[in-house]
């Protein structure tokens, strides 16, 4: 059977499937289609603020830039740069998505019993992912203000040296690490909180009659529940944190220095902040921070299908 008869068949079936969601895909299509369409046409040039076309009061001037093929993934891919945002950008999502997790997981664990509370509690733990990113990080960039911070108020009065929480490198690091802990922690609880509940009690009510403990069920009942929600939040989280620009811009603008700069900052810094601005080798960074997570995203897929999950 050829594809093009597969398609009529399939469409003739399900057409009225196929015409509800047309609408979302003609929108998909151009929000996210024209854009990325465009961005790895521009890879492939040399265009900057120089040669793109533009208008200078009523004087037109026409696009001037050329093909170059490869050229601009090759600079990138050979300039010490790009490695050295990589290896940054890395740790911070592992040390962001295994923190997220292992907390997400402890209060999931925690509010999933029955306690006082636990309503408000849960309304709490929940409250950070109601608050607009902007408004957070601007929060918590007044609360790591070396001389008029919170937290360094805090430690004066217990006669410890004020910290320069963003104007140190390894403290500015740890400080971003936590503010977007504290961003993603209530969506990996609510998530694994709702994989606990689907988990039926008389498991752990067997495995309690057995004799199990508390780790033992734990590791026999609870962590293989939660596989298939595990398994789809951390690719999540580890998609939505390699691409974390509101944290970094907004805290750090990824300084001090460059110590904080992860690709999707320097791709927008080459393309918004530098002088002349790049947009090909800007364009060249985000098509390669494109198919570095698609990789990751397949050699993920792969492994879970290996496991016997299947999504």
């Amino acid at each position: 059977m050829t594809v093009a008869v597969r398609v009529r068949r399939a469409f003739g079936t399900h057409w009225y499937a196929w015409t509800m969601v047309a609408p979302v895909v003609l929108v998909i299509g151009v929000i996210i289609g024209y854009p990325l369409a465009r961005g790895v046409f521009l890879s492939l040039t040399d265009a900057n603020e120089a040669n793109v076309e533009r208008n200078i009061g009523v004087n037109h001037i026409p696009a001037t830039y050329k093909f170059t093929g490869l050229d601009n993934y090759k600079a990138v891919l050979s300039d010490g740069v790009f490695w050295d945002r990589l290896g940054w950008t890395v740790v911070w999502t592992v040390a962001c998505v295994g923190l997220t997790f292992l907390l997400g997981l402890t209060l999931a664990t925690m509010l999933n019993r029955k306690l006082r509370g636990r309503t408000f509690y849960r309304l709490a733990l929940i409250l950070p992912w109601a608050i607009p990113a902007f408004i957070s990080v601007f929060t918590w960039r007044m609360l790591y203000n070396e001389k008029s911070g919170i937290l360094n108020k805090l430690l004066a009065g217990g006669g410890i040296d004020a910290v320069p929480w963003l104007n140190d490198p390894t403290w500015a690091k740890l400080s971003v690490v936590a503010v977007n802990v504290w961003l993603g922690v209530p969506f990996m609880l609510v998530a694994l909180l709702g994989g606990l509940t689907s988990i039926p009690a008389e498991l752990y009510e067997a495995a309690e009659m057995d004799g199990a403990n508390a780790w033992q069920r734990f590791r026999n009942i609870t962590v293989p529940g939660l596989r298939a929600v595990s398994s789809t939040v951390i690719l999540l989280s580890t998609i939505w944190t390699f691409n974390m620009f509101p944290v970094i811009f907004l805290l750090t603008r990824g300084g001090p220095g460059d110590a904080t700069e992860i690709l999707v900052t320097y791709a927008y810094r080459l393309s918004f902040v530098d002088s002349p601005r790049n947009f090909s080798e800007s364009a060249a960074w985000g098509v390669l921070i494109l198919l570095m997570l698609s990789v990751v995203a397949v050699v993920y897929r792969r492994a879970l299908r290996k496991q016997g999950e299947v999504w």
